[in-house]
């Protein structure tokens, strides 16, 4: 039976209304110089995220009766999306405090977890990073080394973590580990919330291409003692970690990143559009020779194509559908088209493209962790196959 996408009119005109509230915010508070500063400096803006939240974003993802909004996937995406056409020092957070630990917890947290954590993360005040994979383990998260024993009312953890975005500016770490060392695999894991300030977690800074003012980190977690209740799900959650990672969350973290990648690649063509109007070769503006023309068609197209399949995704996750092949087809399709239309881009923009004086260069280097990032291109192409194929 095929997903009912009647439109309501209310909601639309609502999305409507609160992109052009985001959009003026951009504009405004996240000027193109703001935003290349951030970038050159590797700087996170605290400030600008407090403001943000001030417009009641953060709250999107989560339920009225803890202070948020009520849950509106659609939104959040257009909201990522928004606020990544100019930076990602921006939007990464945003997506920190709105879906890692707004729609983390209310997915997957007790009541007594929801309401010590759900009013602050509605008001901007909390953010989680996600301490999932590790030197050794990235696809294959279900492998994971690092352990959770519990000791009386307290969990230790031991381990290490790698490319925890966001850990050193965090409130929290979202630690996947693995809680019984005889339980067959995806029945031995859970899943904990440690404070970054808790004794035992160091955090080492990872220096990357891209992506800069989210930074990347490794975390080691020596004897960290946290309390019984930060076990995500509460004690009935114990060794069940996998189930609360790879639910309807996991389907919608994909989306996010196809979110980031259409507002940068969108950020890419707009730039590229009228760069080509302005710069004049042979005594035409380039944009009049068909070679550029052609790749400008081509782009719009991609980001034509890009907005459907996102859009379709976001409102089977809206639904909350379970749509793990549709939304791994949404983020293969989106990452990898944003990455030709960005690279497209700097095409039409030759030299100047490469300069770091303008904003394609800092597109570039951040599309190019999109297909990687939040399941990489090869395991959503696994995922499709997998998932499509009749159950025996």
């Amino acid at each position: 039976m095929l997903a009912d996408h009647t439109v309501d009119q209310g909601a639309e005109e609502a999305l409507v209304e609160l992109k052009s509230v985001v959009q003026q915010f951009v504009r405004t508070v996240m000027p193109r110089e703001a935003a290349g500063k951030w970038d050159q400096d590797n700087h996170y803006p605290r400030d600008v995220i407090e403001r943000l939240a001030s417009l009641g974003v953060m709250g999107l993802t989560v339920p009225e009766e803890y202070g948020g909004s009520g849950r509106n996937i659609r939104a959040t995406l257009m909201v990522i999306e928004e606020l990544s056409k100019r930076s990602l020092a921006v939007a990464i957070p945003y997506i920190m405090a709105s879906c890692y630990a707004g729609m983390t917890v209310a997915e997957c947290a007790t009541e007594e977890q929801k309401k010590r954590w759900l009013p602050d993360i509605a008001e901007g005040k909390t953010l989680f990073a996600y301490g999932w994979t590790e030197p050794e383990i990235g696809g294959d998260l279900a492998s994971v080394k690092t352990t959770i024993v519990r000791d009386g009312d307290s969990l230790i953890i031991n381990g290490s973590k790698r490319f925890c975005t966001g850990a050193d500016f965090s409130d929290f770490i979202y630690v996947l580990g693995r809680s019984d060392a005889d339980a067959p695999k995806y029945k031995n894991l859970s899943t904990v919330v440690v404070p970054t300030t808790a004794t035992g977690v160091e955090i080492t800074p990872i220096e990357t291409m891209g992506l800069k003012g989210t930074h990347t980190a490794d975390v080691t977690f020596d004897n960290v003692r946290v309390p019984l209740g930060n076990l995500m799900g509460g004690v009935e959650a114990w060794n069940r970690g996998w189930e609360l990672i790879t639910g309807v969350g996991l389907d919608i973290e994909k989306l996010e990143v196809a979110a980031m990648s259409l507002g940068i690649a969108e950020a890419a063509y707009a730039d590229a559009l009228e760069y080509s109007a302005q710069r004049q070769q042979f005594g035409v503006a380039i944009e009049r020779h068909q070679s550029i023309a052609h790749l400008l068609a081509d782009m719009q197209v991609g980001l034509y194509a890009s907005r459907l399949v996102l859009e379709d995704a976001g409102r089977l996750a809206d639904a909350q559908v379970r749509s793990g092949v549709e939304t791994s087809m949404a983020k293969l399709f989106t990452t990898e088209t944003a990455k030709k239309i960005v690279l497209d881009a700097q095409t039409v923009m030759g030299a100047y493209g490469y300069a770091k004086d303008f904003d394609c260069e800092r597109y570039v280097r951040d599309i190019l962790a999109m297909p990687i990032i939040g399941g990489s291109s090869a395991i959503q192409r696994n995922n499709i196959h997998k998932w499509s194929r009749p159950r025996k």
